[in-house]
């Protein structure tokens, strides 16, 4: 299939999806890292939490291809699931005054959800991996293995760096 057949191919739930989700990989770094907490840092927030919730509520109507437990549901839609509970608990901690709080599960949600969700669409059967490497789907697994090792790594000096503060 060409690439122009399989993007005219591809269902309007999964085009939200994909924008979406891409709206919000790339406006994180913006609205988490921000130095100044200003006029800006909120605007690109409410924006990316849009983002996300859009991400992760349309997956609902995404069956799992990979994993799938019941309904056309699978172990990914549980990220959904904690992503939108994330999203409740860190914009209550913004309005509650708890900063900290808030830059840490935005921060989480950011690393953890979309990283892991992103590297995950690229296992063999998923469309981005179709997309991606039509000729050799088998590529996707070690960019999944390759984005596994920098997540736990990012991870790790996260966790090193909290026990030597």
């Amino acid at each position: 299939m060409s690439d122009a057949t399989m993007i005219a191919t591809i269902p309007p739930v999964l085009t939200v999806h994909i924008i979406a989700a891409s709206l919000a990989l790339g406006l994180g770094p913006f609205a988490i890292y921000r130095r100044r907490r200003d006029v800006w840092h909120k605007a690109a927030g409410y924006v990316w939490v849009v983002a996300i919730a859009v991400t992760a509520l349309s997956s609902f109507l995404i069956p799992a291809s990979i994993f799938p437990v019941a309904q056309g549901m699978g172990a990914i839609h549980l990220l959904s699931i904690w992503a939108l509970w994330t999203i409740w608990f860190g914009v209550r901690d913004a309005r509650a005054g708890r900063i900290a709080a808030h830059r840490e599960r935005m921060a989480g949600l950011y690393w953890q959800g979309l990283t892991v969700a992103g590297v995950l669409t690229l296992l063999p059967g998923r469309v981005l991996n179709e997309a991606l490497f039509p000729a050799r789907p088998d590529l996707g697994v070690w960019v999944v293995l390759l984005g596994g090792a920098m997540l736990l790594w990012v991870n790790l000096r996260r966790i090193g760096r909290r026990a030597a503060s």
